[in-house]
C-alpha cells in the first residue's frame, strides 16, 4: 500500500514538473513573441518617424497669398483605389501642375563631394514644370532653360520685406534671391499656370535615389566627354549608378554647343529612365529596397506644405501608379537667342504662350 502511494506521488510530481515546464516554456515563448511584436512596432514607428522627419517643407501658399493664377480643380475618383477599403479616402484624379527643381545646394558633406554650388547659396540647376493630365495616366514635362531671361516679379523674403522686380533676369536667379517661394512666383508670373505643388531634390538625394533603385539604363546617341562633370561615356547604352546619373544630369560641356540646352535633353532622358526603372522594380516585395528608396527620396526632398508628410506623399504616389515612361512627354520651353546677350535665351512666341495655355 505504501509503495503504491509512493509511485503515485512520484507520477504526480513528474506530471506537475512537466506541466510547469510547459507553462514556463509557453510563458517564455509568449514573452519572446510579445517582445518581438513590441520591437517590430517600435522599429516600424521609428522608420515612420525617420522618413517623415526627413521631409523639409516651405509654406508657399501662405507666403504668396491670393495673388496667383487660379487653382487647378482636383476631382476625386468615385471609388478610389481598386483595393482600398470602403472607408478609405478616394484618390485624387484631377489635373495637376508641379514645379520640380534640382538644386545644386552645397549644404552637407555629401552635396559638396558631389559638386554642389558655392557656399554663397544654392541655385536651381534644373527646372521642370510637370503637368499631370486628368486621370493621372499621362504627363507633360516642360524644361525651362536656366539661362532664360525673364521678368522676375517682386517676391516675399523669409526674413521679411520683398525683392525688387527685375527685368531681363536669368530664370534661375529667382531661387537664388528668394528660394522656393520666388521660384514658384516667377514660374507662375511667366506662365500664367498655377503650381499646385513644389518639389525640390538636391544632388545627394538624386544620386541616392538612383542607387536605391539599382541604377538606371540610358542610351546616348553621341560620345560624352566632359571633364567638368567627370563623365566619359561612349555612344550607346549604359547602366549608370547614382553618381554617374547625376554627372549626366549636369553635363553640358561634353555635348552639343556646350550650352544649357544640350543638357536639358539628357535630363529629360533621365526622367524617363527613372520612371522605367520604378516600373520594373518590385518595391513592395523587397522591404529593404523599399526603405532605401523611401529614405533616399525623403532625405533629399523639400516640398510645399501640401506634400510634407508620409501619408500625403504616399497618397500622391498612389494616384500616379498608372503613369509610365511611355505616357510621359518631355519638351523644352521654345526659346531663341536673346538679342541683348548671345549667351542667353528668351521665350519664343507665340509657341511658348501656346504651350503654357495647353497646361492650364
Amino acid at each position: 500500500m505504501t509503495g503504491h502511494n509512493e509511485n503515485g506521488d512520484n507520477e504526480n510530481a513528474d506530471e506537475d514538473r512537466r506541466t510547469g515546464g510547459r507553462s514556463r516554456a509557453l510563458r517564455a515563448a509568449g514573452l519572446v513573441l510579445a517582445g518581438a511584436l513590441v520591437l517590430g512596432a517600435a522599429a516600424g514607428g521609428w522608420v515612420y518617424w525617420h522618413l517623415n522627419d526627413n521631409i523639409k517643407s516651405v509654406d508657399i501658399n501662405s507666403a504668396l497669398g491670393d495673388d496667383r493664377p487660379p487653382k487647378t480643380v482636383a476631382t476625386p475618383s468615385p471609388t478610389g483605389s481598386a483595393d482600398a477599403s470602403p472607408a478609405a479616402s478616394p484618390l485624387p484624379t484631377g489635373a495637376m501642375n508641379i514645379l520640380v527643381l534640382g538644386s545644386d545646394s552645397r549644404s552637407g558633406k555629401e552635396n559638396q563631394e558631389l559638386g554642389g554650388g558655392d557656399s554663397s547659396g544654392a541655385r536651381s540647376d534644373t527646372a521642370m514644370v510637370v503637368h499631370i493630365d486628368p486621370g493621372r495616366t499621362g504627363a507633360t514635362v516642360v524644361s525651362i532653360p536656366r539661362d532664360t531671361l525673364v521678368t522676375r516679379p517682386s517676391c516675399p523674403l523669409p526674413s521679411g520685406g520683398f525683392t525688387a522686380v527685375q527685368y531681363g533676369a536669368m530664370f534661375n536667379s529667382a531661387y537664388s534671391v528668394g528660394g522656393p517661394v520666388c521660384a514658384v512666383k516667377t514660374v507662375e508670373s511667366v506662365t500664367g499656370v498655377r503650381m499646385d505643388h513644389f518639389i525640390e531634390i538636391d544632388f545627394s538625394g538624386f544620386a541616392k535615389l538612383v542607387d536605391a533603385l539599382g541604377g538606371v539604363e540610358v542610351t546616348t546617341d553621341q560620345d560624352i566627354d566632359d571633364d567638368m562633370s567627370h563623365l566619359h561615356l561612349k555612344k550607346g547604352t549604359h547602366h549608370l549608378d547614382g553618381t554617374q546619373a547625376l554627372a549626366l544630369a549636369r553635363t553640358r560641356h561634353g555635348i552639343g554647343d556646350g550650352s544649357d540646352l544640350g543638357r536639358i535633353g539628357l535630363q529629360q532622358m533621365l526622367v524617363k529612365a527613372l520612371l522605367a526603372q520604378l516600373a520594373h522594380t518590385s518595391l513592395l516585395s523587397d522591404p529593404t529596397r523599399l526603405y532605401r528608396v523611401a529614405d533616399a527620396v525623403t532625405a533629399g526632398l523639400t516640398t510645399d506644405t501640401g506634400l510634407d508628410s508620409l501619408p500625403e506623399l504616399m497618397s500622391f504616389g498612389e494616384s500616379l501608379r498608372g503613369l509610365t515612361a511611355d505616357r510621359t512627354t518631355t519638351v523644352m520651353l521654345p526659346v531663341v537667342t536673346a538679342p541683348s546677350d548671345r549667351n542667353r535665351v528668351i521665350a519664343r512666341e507665340p509657341a511658348a504662350s501656346d504651350l503654357w495655355k495647353s497646361l492650364r
